[in-house]
């Protein structure tokens, strides 16, 4: 299922040019390993990108307890071509082994008949919200949801959070979204007036307008309804953890939205993670995930690991 394009896979694996600076992964390090699978997978519409994989913790969906859930976005850009929900597939499994249930989602990107605005967004949001009308079946916990998202999928991730705070005219705005209690985002772009501004993100610059759409007298701020810090505040908490060594998502767009959702009185942390860059983030035997992980699990108010 994972695509990788061959001029994005040159873009974003990692080169070192001194000795010194720390050997960092690769995509095919990751894609390259034997792929754990899901235990279901669901449709929540006709396309077929318009799915979700589930995974669920030993047990399955006949246990009594419902199982906590972390509510999972791929990134790639926004851009199908470049990923699909299988490049999460190795951090899902490890969660699964954790007693971590995952509702790992998959969306139109930006390339694909349907995607970018409004698509995109809406895919996400129904995907989101399919988790709603499935928890009894899965025996999913929705009481104390956690957003996980990479990438582009981190901007996703927390703007899940922030659909309750949509303009009101926006056609992305639904009156009972599904409520995220906390998001984590892992090399995000939440800021996307920022990334438009960046040439050095590794996803470039023109991808952003083809995510947020053109402007038109009836929508003149195509951020307002699209970038997440427009949207603040969230009124959740959010970790965002970053590689101190990523050449796709510069730090400061990190730090930057950081200072933005605490000024706005959100609760929002930056966790820098050294010799880490963007593969790390998605990779389970790295200490980045490990941060993530810890993060998850707080949030889900889990105290010991599962037994493995």
């Amino acid at each position: 299922m994972f695509r990788l394009a061959l001029v994005a896979l040159l873009a974003f694996t990692p080169t070192m040019s001194k000795a010194a600076e720390p050997k960092l992964l690769t995509w095919p390090d990751l894609t390259g390993r034997p792929q754990p699978k899901p235990d279901a997978t669901i449709d929540y519409g006709a396309d077929h990108l318009q799915k979700v994989d589930v995974w669920l913790p030993a047990g399955g969906r006949h246990g009594k307890k419902k199982h906590p859930t972390v509510l999972m976005v791929h990134g790639g850009c926004w851009t199908t071509s470049i990923a699909d929900r299988s490049l999460m597939n190795w951090i899902a499994d490890d969660l699964r082994r954790d007693g971590i249930a995952v509702w790992n989602i998959d969306y139109r990107g930006i390339d694909r008949t349907g995607g970018g605005y409004p698509g995109t967004f809406l895919d996400t949001a129904a995907a989101a919200d399919a988790l709603r009308t499935n928890a009894t079946h899965f025996h999913l916990d929705t009481k104390h949801i956690v957003a996980v998202g990479h990438s582009a999928g981190g901007h996703l991730a927390l703007w899940l959070a922030a659909r309750a705070n949509l303009p009101r005219n926006s056609p992305l705005h639904t009156s009972k979204p599904i409520a995220i209690a906390h998001v984590i985002s892992l090399g995000g772009l939440p800021d996307l007036e920022a990334t438009a501004a960046s040439p050095d993100n590794g996803c470039g610059t023109e991808v952003i307008a083809r995510l947020v759409g053109v402007p038109s007298p009836t929508r003149s701020d195509v951020y307002a309804d699209t970038s997440v810090p427009r949207l603040l505040p969230l009124g959740v908490p959010q970790d965002l953890v970053n590689g101190r060594e990523d050449s796709i998502i510069p730090i400061r767009l990190g730090t930057g939205y950081e200072e933005q959702a605490k000024k706005a009185g959100d609760r929002a942390t930056l966790h820098i993670v050294p010799n880490t860059g963007h593969v790390e983030l998605v990779a389970p035997e790295t200490a980045a995930w490990s941060e993530a992980k810890r993060l998850i699990r707080a949030a889900l108010k889990i105290k010991s690991a599962a037994k493995r």
